[in-house]
């Protein structure tokens, strides 16, 4: 539960996807849904809210950090000419590093990605008002399957992968991410990643448990977006959100634990999923780093790391790694 970045626009080619990897995930052992799952429109006002939420801290922790060191991140960069930000959504936290770099240099280019072509729309244009000189390329894509867009940027470049979004990738779906971007960038480029760091399960687990149950609220809207885009019969009465942290696997677990025996149809996927009293569906992983772990992930995609920017607490990180 990292940002919107990801969101899944309605209809179109899209519902085949919804559909494969809903089928796939609830007819799996243990079941599971992707997280991407979560950002419908409604879903999107709730993460929104989660952000607000005195127990979480990740999104104020990170906006705290580029706020205070945007100008040595670029610096320590070497003014790139252009930025490059996978799952921008609205671009809201980069602008304190597109006015850093402005500064040294005005016509530095931004290309934000997202899969999402109304956020990028919402965010170029603000992004035009706000900073005249700036070129905004908003590029609709995925990836790792679609880096082809790179070429656009003019070099050298520096990447942007915030929100700890990293942390939603399964570790071997994380290299092969940060491999294939690799693959694409020059000599000069650069990499800035951010990473939730490994804490206290008293202040992770609350984060995505939260006392005004924003987050349970969240995660049950996977079920209310399965009922409405595939006429799916889930009572949502009959889950409860579950927020647990597995340490030996150094993630945040989000579960949707059924209450009771039950049977519920999915009729689009032709299918009915049957579940147990207290089976869990797996809805997302949240993985929490040490300075190790990332090193090692960098390294094994073929970055060099390079240095990094963290809060007075340590509990929050912004990597810099060099092509």
């Amino acid at each position: 539960m990292e940002s919107a970045a990801q969101e899944v626009p309605y209809g179109g080619e899209r519902i085949a996807t919804v559909m494969a990897d809903v089928r796939a995930g609830l007819l799996a052992r243990p079941k599971r849904l992707p997280p991407w799952l979560f950002y419908d429109a409604r879903g999107s006002a709730l993460f929104e809210e989660i952000t607000r939420l005195p127990e979480y801290y990740p999104t104020r922790t990170e906006r705290a950090i580029l706020t205070d060191h945007a100008a040595e991140m670029i610096d320590a960069a070497g003014s790139p000419a252009s930025l490059v930000e996978l799952g921008a959504g609205s671009a809201t936290k980069t602008r304190v590093i597109i006015a850093a770099l402005l500064e040294r240099r005005p016509d530095a280019t931004f290309l934000p990605v997202d899969v999402s072509p109304t956020a990028l729309a919402g965010a170029a244009r603000d992004l035009r008002v706000r900073f005249p000189s700036l070129e905004v390329t908003p590029v609709v894509a995925k990836y790792p399957e679609e880096l082809g867009f790179l070429r656009a940027a003019p070099s050298p470049r520096l990447v942007l992968f915030l929100g700890s979004n990293i942390g939603n990738y399964e570790p071997s779906e994380g290299s092969h991410l940060l491999g294939a971007l690799h693959g694409r960038l020059r000599a000069g480029d650069a990499l800035l990643l951010a990473t939730d760091l490994r804490k206290d399960p008293s202040v992770l687990v609350p984060a995505y448990d939260d006392a005004a149950g924003v987050t349970a609220a969240f995660n049950k809207n996977v079920l209310t977006r399965l009922n409405r885009q595939l006429g799916a019969r889930f009572d949502l009465a009959t889950f409860k959100h579950v927020a647990r942290w597995n340490a030996r696997r150094s993630r945040i677990e989000m579960h949707l634990e059924s209450l009771t025996p039950q049977v519920v149809p999915v009729p689009a996927l032709g299918v009915t999923v049957s579940l147990r009293a207290g089976e869990r569906i797996h809805t997302e992983s949240s993985y929490k780093y040490t300075f190790r772990m990332v090193k090692r992930m960098l390294g094994v995609a073929g970055f060099t790391w390079q240095r990094a920017w963290t809060d007075p607490r340590g509990w929050f990180a912004l990597h810099l790694a060099s092509a």
